[in-house]
């Protein structure tokens, strides 16, 4: 048992997932961006600093995976992100409404689908590539697409645009930081933290001015 909560406590410490699980790393890094996107008891799992850390140890996953090219490990991984996507609109498609009438628990608050909703409304089916980008956001934004009955063919084009964009981004940023300054892999805490104060904070205001408007579904 206190094996499991270990790992547990560790899963924010992508460093240590990479240096830990060593061949098995690929395959958790794939099953965290699948709950993260698929499911949205998966909001608070690390998938930008899984990925920019999949980045700087990109030699490493590609040496434990057949030796394939560095942009196959970024495919995989961006695969996985458009079907955790898929999961995450056909939740949303089945039993969406009723997450609305849903008590908070520890796994779920309903602020952050109402956040979500809002998101979606301000920037419509481009919010399914910027949500990518921003924790939480990027949980329940697939979810609201399906609770709206988005056209899925629709919805496709800009979840296959925005894991794409998101994982070779991110994962290319810290491949090649790590080639040109390899002192990163010392300082990685404080550069994950400042990717998600840039990405996530400029969001967080503009919709918080919203927060008390109704929402609809």
């Amino acid at each position: 048992m206190s094996d499991i909560w270990d790992v547990f406590q560790h899963l924010f410490n992508p460093r240590w997932i990479f240096l830990y699980f060593g061949n098995a790393a690929l395959f958790i890094l794939l099953a965290i961006i699948f709950a993260e996107t698929g499911f949205f008891i998966g909001f608070f799992l690390p998938g930008d600093s899984l990925l920019f850390t999949a980045g700087i140890f990109g030699k490493d996953l590609c040496k434990n995976f057949y030796n394939v090219p560095f942009f196959v490990i970024i495919l995989i991984v961006s695969g996985v992100a458009i079907l955790g996507n898929m999961q995450g609109y056909w939740f949303g498609y089945k039993s969406g409404k009723l997450l609305y009438k849903k008590k908070d628990s520890f796994f779920f608050k309903k602020k952050h689908l109402i956040l979500a909703k809002l998101f979606y409304n301000k920037y419509k089916t481009t919010a399914l590539i910027m949500s990518r980008f921003l924790p939480m956001f990027r949980t329940f934004a697939p979810i609201v697409a399906g609770a709206i009955r988005i056209e899925f063919k629709k919805f496709m084009i800009y979840n296959i645009i925005g894991a794409l964009a998101w994982t070779f981004s991110i994962m290319s940023a810290g491949h090649y930081l790590d080639k040109s300054f390899p002192e990163l892999k010392n300082h990685l805490e404080w550069i994950i933290l400042l990717i998600v104060l840039i990405t996530t904070l400029p969001i967080l205001v503009k919709l918080r001015i919203n927060k008390n408007k109704k929402i609809f579904i």
